[in-house]
């Protein structure tokens, strides 16, 4: 009887680990070649720098100032009110019960009792009908509760269902839902975003043209580079690598300048904004470039640049061949 035969473990030849390994090195040899030639270069490289940093800074720009406004419109959401104009006959005590019960509902983060008084005050106060208010018999103003929902009832449809169930009183003589603003917000909102979509596409289609124009002037400037180096039996792959690592640096360069602008633009104005946030009692600060938002910009800029050059080198490189 024959022996079964051993199956041989996989094993990964130190041939094909020498390949990777010299596959990496040429690749960090080239990506090093292409940014040295930049650096040498530096009043043009800085240039096509700076035109793709404005071109990607525009886009991230309002994309953070569309975030900001988010943040600003979710506390104003919070304060979104139902305004409880109580019957006239109801007396300060009922509408004290009132609140106290409104105050149990698990959907109410807040029950301010303004009573008949208080309102005559504050419309005395505000008005400027203060002679017209004395002239009167009786208070007109009714009693008002001011129901603030919690985080969760704040938005459009919770809210009109909360303002439902608040009809329902019987000391309830008209009730009014503060919430027309909000709707009307988060539509502009909505707007803009898909703006700002279109301005980050065509920006990017931009960012696409810079790059591919600054490495078609290269190849241009390299011509009889790339003549020599096709006749010493160069591939296309070995010619078009140094030119894809330049515009993969392009585009990494000018994500870095769009990130300094941003940055620089938020700084100058984080001051004035947290004055006008102090005069309406407000702690909101302008929130700056985050480490996704950071990584989504660089790698953004980087896959542009890269597109752009593989775009400039594929059309260009085929026309120039050795006579």
């Amino acid at each position: 009887m024959r022996k079964p035969r051993r199956r041989r473990s996989a094993r990964i030849s130190p041939r094909s680990v020498l390949r990777v390994d010299v596959w990496l090195l040429r690749h960090l040899q080239v990506a090093l070649a292409s940014l040295g030639r930049l650096i040498r270069n530096p009043l043009s490289t800085l240039m096509t720098t700076l035109v793709i940093g404005i071109a990607l800074a525009l886009p991230t720009g309002l994309y953070l100032l569309l975030n900001n406004a988010e943040t600003l419109s979710g506390s104003w959401d919070g304060a979104a009110s139902i305004s409880l104009f109580l019957k006239q006959e109801t007396s300060n005590q009922q509408a004290q019960q009132l609140a106290n019960r409104l105050r149990e509902d698990p959907a109410i983060a807040q029950v301010q009792l303004i009573s008949r008084s208080e309102a005559l005050e504050e419309f005395r106060q505000l008005s400027g009908f203060a002679g017209v208010l004395d002239s009167l018999d009786e208070n007109p103003l009714p009693a008002l509760l001011v129901v603030e929902p919690t985080a969760q009832h704040a938005d459009p449809v919770p809210a009109e269902a909360l303002l439902a169930r608040m009809k329902q009183h019987s000391e309830v003589e008209f009730a009014q839902l503060d919430l027309q603003w909000v709707k009307r917000f988060h539509a502009i909102t909505r707007i803009a975003q898909r703006g700002v979509v279109i301005l980050a596409s065509l920006l990017g289609l931009s960012v696409l043209l810079i790059v591919g124009n600054t490495i078609r002037l290269e190849i241009q400037n390299r011509h009889a580079e790339i003549e020599i180096t096709k006749l010493i039996g160069g591939t296309n792959a070995f010619i078009r690598r140094p030119f894809l690592y330049n515009g993969a640096w392009y585009g990494l360069f000018g994500g870095i300048s769009a990130w300094l602008m941003v940055s620089i633009s938020l700084l100058l104005l984080d001051n004035p904004v947290e004055q006008l946030a102090g005069l309406y009692q407000s702690s909101f600060e302008l929130r700056g470039i985050g480490f996704t938002t950071l990584l989504m910009l660089l790698g953004g800029s980087t896959l542009l640049g890269l597109a752009g050059s593989w775009i400039a080198v594929g059309r260009h490189l085929h026309q120039i061949e050795p006579s």
